[in-house]
């Protein structure tokens, strides 16, 4: 007996809304993320586990918001929309019309921490353990926005939690719509509560914040590449292949490597760049 797969019909927008304007769950998924971090970093103030304090923690995450949306915006095109920037421009300035880049989000996050440590005079690895511990929780609500606008759908499946997603299909030019899998959720699991699990974990468990500043970072860039690539095996390519792997595949091997020279990094300068409460 077929399976009866169920049918997405949701809705991007939460409420009533004029065309492309309402309120998204997709904007709402990214000011969760936002306020998730901002809890997280005052819990670990509170905790004696960081030196930043409310007002440290409401202009660090005004860059980083910044950060994070120019970043994974510019990333989306150059990553995986090249041709679409060389012909429209300002397709980049549509944001109603999606596109945003995880990859490109890390590097805008990573500029933005550079500016704002460099500005403040404080150690930029060890904010940057505190960033990346709290940086699943907004991967997690992406993720499940990205499933309830219904795109970066799965490769086609009979397995009995498949989606059918009958606008993405029209979009594909296939008619009638395939059953596909549900990787967004997958992602929002794995990059999203598995990673967050480990973070949180390694955070409170350890004292690598403090003894080996940049350790925690370089084992999220390389947890997260895992995930991601695992992701990856249940996903519809969204651009074309690079190397016989999709793009979310290829690009994760350089946060490999980035994340293994983080860590790298932090044995060998071990505690002698430990942070005091009185350095933030």
């Amino acid at each position: 007996m077929p399976f009866a797969f169920w049918v997405h019909n949701l809705s991007p927008f939460l409420g009533p809304h004029w065309g492309n304007f309402g309120i998204r769950y997709y904007g709402l998924a990214y000011l969760a993320g936002f306020i998730s971090a901002a809890w997280l970093l005052h819990r670990y103030w509170l905790k004696g586990r960081s030196a930043l304090g409310m007002s440290e923690i409401t202009d660090l995450m005004t860059y980083v918001v910044f950060g994070v949306l120019i970043g994974g915006r510019l990333g989306y095109f150059i990553l995986y929309q090249t041709g679409t920037l060389n012909h429209d421009p300002f397709s980049i300035f549509r944001v109603w019309e999606g596109g945003m880049a995880s990859h490109g989000g890390f590097i805008g996050v990573v500029a933005a921490l550079w500016w704002w440590t460099r500005s403040r005079k404080v150690p930029l690895l060890h904010v940057g353990d505190l960033i990346v511990s709290t940086a699943p929780a907004g991967l997690f609500f992406g993720r499940i926005a990205n499933f309830i606008n219904g795109e970066l759908v799965g490769k086609v499946t009979s397995v009995p939690w498949a989606v059918i997603f009958p606008h993405n299909e029209i979009d594909r030019g296939l008619n009638p719509p395939f059953p596909r899998h549900p990787s967004q959720l997958y992602q929002a699991g794995l990059e999203g509560l598995v990673l967050l699990a480990y973070m949180q974990w390694r955070f409170w468990r350890s004292d690598i914040t403090r003894s080996q500043p940049g350790r925690l970072g370089g084992e999220f860039l390389i947890a997260y590449a895992v995930v991601r690539m695992i992701g990856e095996v249940f996903r519809e390519p969204d651009a074309s292949l690079i190397l016989g792997v999709s793009r979310g595949t290829f690009y994760s091997v350089f946060l490999v490597a980035a994340g293994g020279a983080l860590i790298a990094h932090a044995r060998r300068t071990g505690s002698a760049s430990r942070p005091s409460r009185t350095e933030l």
